[in-house]
């Protein structure tokens, strides 16, 4: 299968990798003047991994998009729509969309699905969604994980599942496309919560986290027309040991940052998605206490120590 992998980050180049190593005809396109881009280039290296000689490196978005069967998608969610408006200026019908990003459009709420669908026809070029745990520091090292493809396509997803299984990553195939995408951005919102806790010295709390942050996730994406027990799975609680304890998390490691006065340069996708969980929460009046609190420390200049105190004096409930 001819593959084109758009974005070549830190997840963007392991997908090129994996997907390589499995044995599909890979180009990876990245922006001529990005550094990811340039080192991967002028070394066939970053700092996680080497690509080895088949895999093809070019900056050329229209070769990339012309050549492939899947495009695979894996950049800044925030920066998805705009991104489209170069993708779509070329023919996409009969390629397949994967889109390996976890966030939620912050300036309309949208998933990313429904952004990709503001240019595209979903009959002829259908999207899915590739969601889940791991690392590349994990798998390049050949430590196994388990992942989820998504799509209200069935025959597109059943076909990628198929193509991209192996022995290093099991794919399962999801039934609720909101329920994935929710949950899989939501997750990231919890890792810098999880990296707040770390950050005043409460690891002992992130359980708690665990286990309250998943029940007001399930509820959103009930709310939102989905499967609350999607929370549950792979795209959400399943990829939590990756995002609230991993010393690799992105969205963990700013959250700690965060506490102890820190900068912290990387993507946290955690960030802009706490804006746009927020604004559904108020949207279809949803109670996300945790979503809540992240978005006013990092939107409203709150305190953390006292909305993590509010989070605590909240009304007495039953925990189901």
């Amino acid at each position: 299968m001819k593959i084109s992998v758009l974005g070549c980050g830190r997840w963007g180049s392991c997908i090129a990798w994996y997907l390589d190593k499995i044995g599909h005809e890979v180009l990876t396109c990245g922006l001529e003047n990005a550094p990811e881009f340039i080192q991967l280039r002028d070394t066939r290296k970053n700092d996680y991994l080497e690509f080895p000689p088949s895999i093809e490196i070019s900056p050329d978005l229209e070769y990339a998009v012309s050549r492939a069967e899947v495009i695979v998608i894996s950049i800044s969610s925030q920066y998805l729509r705009s991104y489209f408006e170069d993708i779509s200026k070329y023919s996409l019908d009969g390629k397949t969309i994967v889109l390996c990003m976890k966030g939620v459009e912050a300036t309309t709420g949208k998933r990313l699905s429904e952004v990709v669908g503001d240019f595209t026809d979903s009959s002829k070029t259908p999207v899915a969604v590739w969601v889940g745990p791991g690392h590349p520091q994990d798998y390049v090292r050949g430590i196994p994980n388990c992942m989820v493809i998504d799509s209200e396509n069935r025959e597109v997803k059943e076909k990628l599942v198929a193509e991209f299984n192996s022995e290093l990553i099991r794919f399962y195939k999801g039934r609720d496309l909101i329920g994935s995408e929710i949950g899989a951005a939501a997750k990231n919102v919890i890792g810098i919560a999880a990296g707040i806790l770390d950050g005043l010295g409460y690891t002992s709390l992130k359980g708690a986290l665990m286990a309250r942050g998943t029940q007001e996730i399930s509820r959103l994406i009930e709310a939102l027309g989905g499967n609350k027990m999607s929370a549950f799975g792979l795209c959400h609680l399943g990829d939590y040991e990756a995002t609230l304890f991993s010393p690799w998390s992105h969205n963990r490691k700013y959250g700690e940052s965060l506490v102890k006065g820190g900068s912290f340069q990387k993507l946290a996708e955690g960030v802009m998605t706490s804006k746009a969980l927020y604004g559904l929460g108020q949207k279809y009046n949803v109670d996300l206490p945790i979503v809540t609190s992240i978005y006013k420390v990092l939107f409203e200049g709150a305190a953390i120590d006292s909305e993590l105190k509010s989070l605590f004096t909240r009304a007495v409930k039953d925990e189901f």
